[in-house]
């Protein structure tokens, strides 16, 4: 290796040949005989402009980065860049610095941010007897491993796009596993009698996202082959690009190497064809999980509106029954207001209130029940006429009406809840009670069952 204070400026980045042609090298030998300096003649183009860290390096034939030159020289700044002859330049490697064996090399013009401006046809060092015939048919061998080492190369960049793809995909599907996984929880606190119902249901999930991250987990591991794979890859592509390098002793080594990279590949191409397959498979299940989803909230919102229905009846219900029960006690306050009048009255009258059935007439019988031992009449005969309706006759609590013909059967509950009715407009669809003086409300609340 060159022996110098620093090394030259260089890059770990895979280059491409879109500016090898700004630095033309001339003169150049097939071979060059071991042991003697060699020099180098290159010409710059007009819009190449050199700079102080430049140099030119000789590389194997088949290099991949500038760190990796044989050996390199400075290149030397010309003192008037405008003068024709800094376009001619020329550099000499000293024989002791020189590869001793008989691979191919080239020259390459490096610039100081470590970017090839120019490249050489590539050369041998070996001595003069050799056919150069031998090297016409290298040089053909050498493009053609050149161009295979490139198609693998660009293999390797398609594989790891689809590996960091895999692993892309992997996150989103555990984002959203993750967000199935939160609106599962969410479902639980509804309603306990939905709970009841969905149990079963909610273990099939959890059993499906058991399988789910257990078929993640088996992605993830197969994403980790794959990187290992890759890796394996990437040093079996190494030990490759040494193994081309011996391929010029024989026809036959290479042929069999190439047959088994093709085998490689194809099995590599069948694995990613297997690993879209079972891809499909996965954004299936999550299709299924969320028509699943889907069908349970709609049963929750049946659910949810028959609860609405119920409870909206039941409101209705309720205050029709208090309705009823401030009637009721009314007609409570009334009756015992009427009974204290009564024993009030009877009091009054000097008569004893278990023998009231027998003495009080009623109003159809007039004077039959006199007494047929007074000459005048009973002077308390019409405070007992006008007290004994009030005993025996019955007010309706809604018409406030005398019904005496319907409340004279006191055990007769029949007939009264049929005069009550009456009093009621009952919707033949969800059977809600309104009042009949309500016969407006009533009838806009049966039309928008027809709505």
């Amino acid at each position: 290796m060159e022996d110098t204070l620093e090394d030259p400026p260089t890059s770990a980045v895979m280059l491409d040949h879109c500016n090898f042609s700004q630095v033309v090298f001339n003169s150049v030998e097939k071979f060059y005989v071991p042991g003697g300096d060699i020099t180098c003649y290159y010409t710059l183009t007009q819009n190449f402009i050199p700079r102080q860290k430049d140099w030119i390096g000789i590389f194997r034939v088949g290099w991949k980065t500038t760190r990796e030159y044989y050996t390199f020289m400075w290149v030397t700044m010309p003192t008037d860049l405008n003068s024709e002859s800094v376009k001619q330049q020329e550099v000499q490697f000293k024989a002791y610095y020189l590869p001793k064996d008989d691979e191919y090399y080239q020259f390459c013009y490096v610039d100081q941010d470590g970017v090839v401006w120019g490249a050489s046809i590539p050369f041998q060092f070996r001595p003069e007897n050799e056919e150069d015939i031998l090297v016409v048919t290298t040089q053909g061998e050498v493009e053609e491993i050149e161009q295979h080492n490139k198609d693998l190369c660009k293999e390797n960049q398609e594989l790891k796009d689809n590996c960091v793809s895999l692993q892309k995909q992997n996150a989103d599907m555990q984002a959203e596993l993750q967000k199935k996984q939160e609106e599962l929880e969410t479902l639980k606190g509804i309603n306990k009698k939905l709970e009841e119902k969905v149990k079963e249901q909610k273990d099939s999930w959890e059993t499906e996202l058991l399988q789910l991250k257990e078929q993640n987990q088996k992605m993830s591991s197969e994403n980790e082959k794959m990187g290992v794979r890759v890796d394996q890859l990437q040093v079996k592509l190494s030990t490759q690009e040494k193994e081309m390098e011996k391929l010029l002793q024989g026809d036959q080594d290479r042929t069999e190497q190439l047959k088994q990279l093709k085998k490689e590949n194809d099995r590599l191409f069948l694995s990613l064809a297997e690993q879209k397959e079972h891809q499909k498979k996965l954004e299936q299940t999550v299709e299924e999980m969320n028509l699943k989803e889907t069908t349970a909230m709609k049963k929750h919102q049946e659910l949810t509106d028959q609860n609405f229905d119920l409870s909206k009846r039941l409101s209705e219900n309720k205050i029709i029954c208090n309705v009823l029960q401030s009637e009721k006690e009314r007609l409570e306050r009334e009756n015992d207001f009427l009974k204290r009048e009564n024993t009030r009255l009877l009091s009054y009258m000097g008569l004893d209130v278990d023998s009231l059935p027998y003495q009080v007439p009623t109003s159809g019988e007039g004077g039959a029940g006199q007494d047929p031992g007074l000459v005048y009449e009973n002077p308390y005969s019409g405070i007992q006429e006008s007290s004994a309706p009030s005993l025996l006759s019955k007010k309706c609590p809604t018409c406030r009406s005398d019904s005496a013909d319907i409340f004279d059967h006191a055990f007769d509950h029949t007939l009264e809840q049929q005069h009550m009715q009456t009093h009621c407009l009952a919707c033949p669809i969800c059977d809600q009670i309104f009042p009949a003086k309500e016969k407006q409300i009533f009838d806009d609340h049966v039309f928008c069952h027809s709505v």
